[in-house]
């Protein structure tokens, strides 16, 4: 376990290793209890490095033996790692050290899953496995030999190329130098499911996805979303690949979604096995992305990858940012575009405002893991589509080629992303730096002015304070506007006003009529805009915006207000709003999955959220009864549009999971959602007993839990899907999820005391305890139950796998905003957490920020 008050390492203090690795060879003898690794590694003095002393990270090794140039050494070892007297030369390292994959609940270095050996290295799981540098600098070419049992472990994996094999044994090698945090090992009996895929210059790669005896069926659709991603990144992007082979292999125990390892690509089962029966729609478009993510990482993480850990936004930032781009290619744009920032607003805005806040780029952390934050991905991503649309997208394709051209085989920074951009572009970006050295979101006030013809728009930003960081300086803010004229015609098509000052005004003259402005089109800029505006203009929005995003913010912003009237000062819901949405759901040409999307209401934590930005202390329960009436009142008002829509919403087809039939069955949801609450579940059940894929079966699912009446329902699910892991962590999750609040914890507690649930499995971990937190008038309950049960299991779990644990307690990020009581309540299971024995480092760093330690 790792020391729980560990040192903070600072950005600043970045120092070079001593010394260059040219080349990497192991050999593993795998056994579960005793596995050794024997490494030689080539290393020589770096001339660029300051003097330091011969450090290797290790954690949990046990040294067999040690030579330099082969003599015997007997190093100095710590828990962190070993110190040894090394020559002033190049020299050869040898090391032999043992390890028990089989007792490696943590899941990072070397461990076991149902009889599989794995690997999770990034971000310092390679330490586990043997001493070496583990820092992402250190890059090198590996070589591997892997000797297992021919009856356990038939199947043998590493990065790169397959060089040689025999009965029980199999080598491997990567050309390209990669540091060691890319490194990865499979060994197991597994299945593969074959396909090839020629590149643009004619190399042929083979192409595998490797899974447990029975998964086979589930392959297909991960295998063509491959194959798409690989051709999509030549033709927009110019990237080849560039290997003989590329494997991925499903393993159900993981932390992560997925791992981009060089050539080897390691993935939660959940987010690579697919098929109609046992998958939702929202699980293909999600698996698509993610295994375009992970391939993209090939070029933005692995060819080019990043100096520190400070700059794992350098990476991360770009390839979500790049997998965005490819799902709103292949789907529909518009909706990827709401996901994108729905998913922005529920994650990191939070994360932004609260004690969890940090820069893009961090200056300091204590434990790496706790910065796999929405913070450096999703608004990582923001600030790379920023930059895009300043520069324009030529001067960015421009600029992403030079950038592979100057920085192929580097260990890169911000800086030198940046830098590429103002060579291409011929822009000083350093204003725009701040992106990522500051910690916040944003807000932008906007007012206006209208005289003789000429309308003016005056933007104010500013960023509140965060911890460690009081005072803001103004950012470069792309602000996408158009003007509308009063009958709906776009006056003024989309122009991107560049806000680089705290006050900036900007005027559009010769203007026949006071125009309807449409601001921040596209969500051109991760920013809250604080402008006064009436219902009337966000209902015209609505009607008439031609940009789809701003069309369903007005619509957003709309519910928004009626649900805060609702809560705040009983009042009905807006009638405006509700005849403007429904003349928008009766719109054939529009898109189905938009529509459904459109019928959408904020989350109930937004809405808390809001109402303390206004200085009100947010009632859980009243937020859920506000959406109860509202879901509610559409039902009953729409009763006459329910069934075209449904009709709609139907596929007359054979299953695909494409954007067309996707789109239809989300309309199909969204109305049986509403059908529900007027015939009391019986359309749902009618659905449930007919549905021949997942989609269908789980949406009937959820509304039947919805109105009460699950039991034989639920009987039924588990009796189908009992044998099917990720099947049954989908109905462990949505028993929570759906529960009505005053039923969640006693549910969620019940469903621990299951005989399936495994604890120790991530997936199903975060299927009850997950569910738990998301749940937001559930996990608020006034008595406190919800925050007892979930610190209960986080206590347990800490012990075994930190990394999870210490994720899961941002559920109690926003303790700060409720009232008093219930802030008394989180803060001493935050403190009951905090006091446990041995608690890991993870978790001790993060529950020290929540409190504001």
């Amino acid at each position: 376990m790792k020391d729980a008050a560990p040192e903070t390492i600072y950005l600043k203090d970045y120092t070079p290793f001593g010394w260059q690795v040219s080349d990497v060879h192991l050999t593993f003898r795998l056994a579960p209890k005793s596995t050794r690794v024997i490494s030689k590694i080539h290393f020589a003095p770096n001339p660029e490095a300051p003097a330091q002393e011969f450090f290797l990270h290790g954690e949990d090794l046990k040294l067999i033996r040690a030579t330099i140039d082969g003599v015997e050494v007997t190093p100095e070892v710590t828990p962190e790692g070993l110190r040894c007297a090394v020559p002033d030369g190049p020299f050869l390292w040898e090391a032999e050290v043992e390890i028990a994959p089989e007792d490696n609940t943590a899941l990072e270095g070397l461990y076991m899953s149902s009889g599989m050996y794995c690997t999770q290295c990034e971000a310092e799981g390679f330490r586990k496995i043997t001493y070496y540098p583990d820092r992402p600098d250190v890059m090198s070419v590996f070589s591997v030999r892997i000797e297992g049992s021919p009856e356990a472990t038939p199947v043998l994996l590493s990065n790169g190329n397959s060089v040689d094999r025999g009965e029980g044994w199999a080598e491997w090698h990567d050309p390209w130098p990669k540091p060691a945090y890319l490194f990865a090992l499979v060994a197991g009996d597994l299945v593969n499911h074959p396909d090839r895929f020629t590149t643009r210059s004619g190399k042929e790669v083979k192409l595998n996805i490797w899974v447990r005896p029975g998964d086979e069926g589930k392959c297909a659709f991960g295998m063509e979303a491959l194959k798409t991603s690989m051709k999509w990144d030549e033709d927009v992007y110019g990237r080849e690949y560039d290997l003989d082979v590329f494997n991925i292999v499903a393993v159900d125990d993981f932390n992560m979604g997925a791992m981009e390892n060089k050539g080897l690509n390691i993935f939660n089962s959940s987010c690579v096995l697919a098929s109609p029966e046992t998958s939702t729609d929202g699980n293909f478009e999600r698996i698509e992305a993610i295994i375009a993510h992970e391939y993209f990482h090939n070029w933005t993480g692995n060819r080019i990858t990043c100096r520190d850990w400070f700059q794992l936004c350098l990476k991360e930032g770009l390839t979500v940012f790049r997998d965005q781009q490819f799902t709103a290619d292949v789907r529909s744009a518009p909706v990827a575009r709401i996901e994108n920032v729905a998913q922005l607003r529920a994650r990191q805005f939070p994360e932004d405002q609260g004690p969890l806040s940090h820069p893009v780029r961090p200056e300091s952390f204590q434990e790496i893991n706790n910065f796999y934050t929405a913070t450096v991905y999703e608004k990582g991503a923001e600030v790379i589509g920023m930059l895009k649309t300043l520069v324009g997208d030529e001067a960015y394709a421009k600029a992403l080629d030079l950038y592979f051209d100057r920085h192929d085989g580097d260990a890169a920074t911000i800086e030198d992303w940046l830098k590429v951009f103002e060579d291409a572009t011929d822009r000083d970006l350093t204003q725009f730096k701040r992106w990522y050295s500051q910690a916040g979101t944003p807000r932008v006030e906007v007012t206006e002015d209208w005289a003789d013809g000429t309308y003016t728009l005056t933007f104010k930003q500013h960023t509140p304070p965060t911890p460690g960081q009081e005072v803001k300086e103004p950012q470069v803010i792309p602000m996408a506007v158009g003007l509308l004229n009063p009958n709906g015609d776009e006056v003024v098509p989309t122009r991107v006003l560049e806000i680089t000052e705290a006050e900036q005004t900007f005027t559009f003259d010769g203007l026949a009529s006071r125009p309807v402005p449409s601001i921040n089109r596209g969500f051109s800029a991760p920013v809250v805009l604080d402008r006064e505006s009436s219902r009337e203009e966000r209902a015209f929005l609505l009607a008439h915006d031609t940009d789809p995003f701003n069309r369903w913010e007005a619509s957003r912003l709309l519910a928004r207000e009626s649900l805060i009237a609702m809560i705040c000062e009983d009042a009905g819901p807006d009638e405006a709003w509700l005849d403007g949405l429904e003349r928008l759901l009766r719109d054939r040409d529009l898109d189905p999955a938009y529509r459904a999307m459109m019928m959408g209401t904020p989350t109930e934590s937004e809405l808390a959220q809001v109402l303390f930005e206004r200085g009100q202390t947010p009632d859980p329960d009243a937020i859920h009864a506000a959406k109860e009436v509202l879901a509610q009142v559409k039902a009953e008002r729409w009763a006459d549009l329910l069934p075209g829509l449904a009709a709609e919403g139907t596929v007359d087809a054979p299953f695909a999971p494409d954007a067309e039939q996707s789109g239809k069955r989300a309309l199909g949801a969204a109305v049986l959602a509403l059908t529900s609450r007027l015939d009391g579940g019986k359309a749902a059940r009618a659905q449930f007993a007919s549905a021949d894929n997942m989609t269908l079966q789980l949406s009937a699912l959820a509304q039947i839990i919805r109105v009460g009446e699950d039991a034989e329902a639920l009987a039924a699910f588990e009796d189908q899907w009992r044998h099917d892991r990720l099947v049954m962590d989908k109905w462990f999750g949505l028993q929570v999820g759906a529960t009505a609040p005053e039923n969640v914890v006693p549910r969620a507690e019940a469903l621990t005391r299951h005989a399936d649930f495994d604890w120790k499995n991530p997936n199903r971990f975060r299927a009850v305890m997950g569910a738990l937190a998301m749940n937001h008038a559930g996990f608020h309950r006034k008595d406190g139950s919800g925050y007892r049960l979930l610190t209960d299991w986080l206590i347990k779990l800490d012990d075994l796998n930190p990394q999870t644990t210490a994720r899961m307690t941002s559920a109690f990020q926003t303790w700060k905003r409720y009232d008093a009581e219930r802030q008394a309540l989180m803060r001493a299971e935050l403190e009951r957490l905090q006091a446990k024995p041995k608690l890991s480092r993870d978790t001790g760093e993060m529950v020290a920020r929540i409190l504001g330690a």
